[in-house]
C-alpha cells in the first residue's frame, strides 16, 4: 500500500525556522523531517525516521560484511564503570549526570567503551573466542555548551559505535583494517566524499587514530593536506622543528629599553628603530618570542597557570592547546591570575632576567614554561626581560634558558611544512563523519578484561573503537543535496523511491495514479502518494520539491491520454511519458 499524504503525519512550512543557522537545519524542519524540542534536541518525524533508517541499514549491512555483531546498551548507565576508567571526572561538564530516588549516581552515556568491555569480560575468557567485533546504533548525550547548526552539533545524537577485541597487536591491526575498509564502503554508498586524516585520541587514549572528514564550508574541524598525501586534523598536526644549533660563538644577550611596547608590533617597530640587527636585516615578528599565559582547569578542580613560548608571528590555538593539556580545559589567564603571580610582568614576560630564571617549574615562580618546537636549542630571540619597559635581545634557547618541555599549541598555517616532508600544507574545513582508532589495552587493563592465550597464560585484551555519527551524516547529506526549492535526496537514502502527485477536478488522474502505484509497488518500489483533495497543484508541487524524493511522477492534465510527467529532482529534467514508459523508466532506474 502506498503512503498517502491525505492521512500522513506531515506538515511542511513555508517560512524558515528563526533559529536555523545552516541549510540542512532549515530544510529538514521546513520539509517536516524533524522538530526542535530544546536547544540541540530534536524530535524525529516519520519522514526523518525513514531517511535515518536507510542510513542505519547501510551501516548494518557493511558491519555484517566486516564480521561485526549488533548489540544494544541502555543510554542510562551507572557511575561505577566510568569512575573506574576515570572518565566520570575527566568528562567534566560535558556529560549529563543524575541521581535516582535512592541517591545513586547515573549518567546519560556519551559513549560506551566501559560497557562493551565489561560485557565481553562477563562472557569471554579464552583466546579462542577472539577476534570479536560488536557494535550498536544508539543515542548518545553530551552537554554541549553551545549546541548549534541543527543536527550537526546537538546534545542528543545517534551514533554507530563498534569495538573490536583481540589478544595480540597483530590481531588488532587486522581488525582495525577491516573496520576502516567498511567505513570507506559505507561512505561511498552514502555518496559522501571524505578525507582520512590523522587525529588525536582525546580522552580515549590509545595509538593509531584516524578521522573521516567530509570537506564542507560549514565544518567545525580544520584539517591540513600536503601535495605528498599527508593529511591530519590540526589538533594532531606536529610541527617540523628546526635542527638544534651550536650557541658557543653567539654574542651574549643584552637588555634594552623598550618603553610602551606591550605588543609584538610595537616591539618590532622600536627594535628596528633603536636596535637594528647587525646583519642589516629588519626585525620581524618571527624573531620575537611571545609568551602567552594560560590557565588550565583540571577535572579535579585545580587551576594551574602555565606559560607557552612561541614565535611572535603565531597565535595560540586553544583547540590545539586543549589537546596538548587534556584532560584540563584551557582558557586565557585573567587579571586575577596575574595578581596572584606578581613575577609575571604583563606585556614584558620572558623566561630570563638579570636576576635569574623567572619561569619554569624549578624557578622562583614555579610556573611551568613550555615552548613551541620551533624554539629549538641554539635559536635566538627578542623577548621580554620580565621588567616593565624592557626586553632582551639575543636570548638563546639552551644557553640562557631551558624550558620545561615543548607543546603543540601554536596555530597551524597554510604553507607550514608537513612533518613527513611531503611539502607545504593547505588548510581545509571539514565535518567529522567517522573516527577509527586503536584503544589498545587501557580499558581492558582498567576493567580487568583478560583471556587465556595458547599457553594458558592470562593476557590483557587489546581493543579498537570505531564511531560513525548517524544523525550528523543525515544532516551533511541534506547540506550537500539541495537546491533553491528544497531537498534532493540521493536514491540510497531517500525516504521514498517515487513521489506521486495527482491533480485534477475529476477522478481520471487519481484513478490513473492508483493503477500506476500498483504496478510500481509490485516491483518493490516505495511510493509516497499525494492524494490530498482540494489542495492546489502549486502547493502539491511545492511540497514535492521541498521533501526531495529524487523521482516525482505527476499525473494530471494528460491523464485522459494515459500520459504522465516524470521529474528528476537531481537534474531538474521534466519529461512527458506514457504510463507504460514511465513505469519502465522508474523500474529500470531502481535496478
Amino acid at each position: 500500500m502506498p503512503t498517502r499524504l491525505s492521512n500522513y503525519f506531515l506538515r511542511t512550512l513555508r517560512e524558515d525556522p528563526s533559529d536555523a543557522e545552516v541549510t540542512s537545519h532549515r530544510l529538514l524542519v521546513r520539509a517536516g523531517y524533524i522538530r526542535r524540542q530544546a536547544p540541540g534536541i530534536f524530535a524525529w518525524l516519520p519522514l526523518g525516521l525513514r531517511v535515518k533508517g536507510k542510513i542505519e541499514q547501510i551501516i548494518r549491512e557493511e558491519m555484517a560484511a566486516a564480521g561485526a555483531h549488533e548489540v544494544h546498551f541502555p543510554a542510562l548507565l551507572p557511575r561505577e564503570p566510568y569512575e573506574a576508567s576515570g572518565r566520570w571526572e575527566k568528562y567534566g561538564e560535558n556529560i549529563f549526570r543524575l541521581k535516582d530516588r535512592k541517591d545513586a549516581d547515573y549518567l546519560l552515556a556519551p559513549t560506551h567503551e566501559e560497557m562493551f568491555t565489561l560485557l565481553v569480560k562477563d562472557l569471554y575468557s579464552s583466546y579462542k573466542d577472539l577476534p570479536l567485533a560488536i557494535y550498536q546504533i544508539q543515542d548518545k548525550y553530551r552537554d554541549e555548551a553551545r549546541p548549534r547548526a541543527g543536527l550537526l552539533r546537538g546534545r542528543e545524537f545517534t551514533m554507530k559505535d563498534a569495538y573490536t577485541f583481540d589478544y595480540t597487536d597483530a590481531g588488532l591491526d587486522a581488525s582495525y583494517d577491516r573496520q576502516r575498509a567498511a567505513y570507506e564502503r559505507i561512505f561511498e554508498r552514502l555518496g559522501l566524499s571524505y578525507v582520512i586524516v590523522q587525529a588525536d585520541n582525546g580522552l580515549m587514549g590509545g595509538a593509531r587514530s584516524e578521522e573521516f572528514l567530509h570537506p564542507t564550508p560549514v565544518g567545525e574541524d580544520t584539517f591540513v593536506q600536503s601535495p605528498g598525501g599527508y593529511a591530519a586534523n590540526v589538533e594532531a598536526f606536529t610541527t617540523l622543528a628546526p635542527p638544534t644549533r651550536s650557541y658557543e660563538n653567539l654574542t651574549p644577550q643584552a637588555i634594552v629599553d623598550t618603553p610602551n611596547t606591550p605588543t609584538i608590533d610595537t616591539l618590532v617597530a622600536i627594535a628596528n628603530e633603536k636596535h637594528p640587527r647587525p646583519d642589516g636585516r629588519a626585525w620581524t615578528a618571527a624573531d620575537t618570542l611571545k609568551n602567552v599565559v594560560l590557565a588550565l582547569l583540571h577535572p579535579e578542580g585545580g587551576r594551574e597557570i602555565v606559560v607557552v613560548g612561541l614565535p611572535g608571528d603565531r597565535e595560540v590555538d586553544l583547540k590545539r592547546a586543549e589537546v596538548a593539556f587534556a584532560p584540563a580545559e584551557v582558557e586565557a589567564a585573567t587579571d586575577e591570575d596575574f595578581k596572584r603571580n606578581p613575577g609575571l610582568v604583563k606585556g614584558y614576560i620572558g623566561p630570563w632576567s638579570p636576576e635569574g630564571a623567572v619561569l619554569g617549574e624549578d624557578s622562583a615562580t614555579g610556573i611551568r614554561y613550555l615552548v613551541d618546537p620551533r624554539v629549538a636549542d641554539g635559536s635566538g630571540w627578542v623577548t621580554g626581560a620580565n621588567v616593565e619597559g624592557k626586553h632582551v635581545l639575543g636570548l638563546v634557547a639552551g644557553r640562557d634558558f631551558t624550558p620545561d618541555g615543548t607543546v603543540e599549541a601554536a596555530e597551524v598555517r597554510a604553507g607550514d611544512d608537513a612533518p613527513d616532508g611531503s611539502g607545504p600544507v593547505t588548510l581545509e574545513r571539514g565535518m567529522e563523519i567517522g573516527h577509527v582508532f586503536q584503544l589498545g589495552k587501557f580499558f581492558a587493563e582498567t576493567l580487568g578484561l583478560k583471556v587465556l592465550d595458547e599457553n594458558g597464560k592470562l593476557v590483557t585484551v587489546t581493543m579498537g573503537s570505531y564511531g560513525i555519527g548517524v544523525t550528523r551524516i543525515l544532516a551533511i547529506i541534506a547540506e550537500e543535496n539541495n537546491d533553491e526549492k528544497g531537498l534532493v535526496w540521493p536514491e540510497s537514502v531517500a525516504p521514498f523511491d517515487v513521489h506521486m502527485v495527482a491533480t485534477g477536478r475529476d477522478d481520471t488522474a487519481f484513478n490513473l495514479a492508483e493503477s500506476i502505484i500498483v504496478a510500481l509497488e509490485s516491483t518493490g518500489l516505495d511510493v509516497l502518494y499525494d492524494d490530498r483533495p482540494k489542495v492546489s497543484p502549486g502547493v502539491k508541487f511545492g511540497d514535492a520539491e521541498l521533501i526531495g524524493v529524487p523521482h516525482v511522477l505527476v499525473v494530471g492534465r494528460g491523464a485522459a491520454d494515459d500520459e504522465v510527467e516524470l521529474w528528476d529532482r537531481r537534474t531538474g529534467e521534466r519529461e512527458t511519458l506514457s504510463r507504460t514508459d514511465a513505469i519502465a523508466r522508474l523500474v529500470m532506474g531502481r535496478a
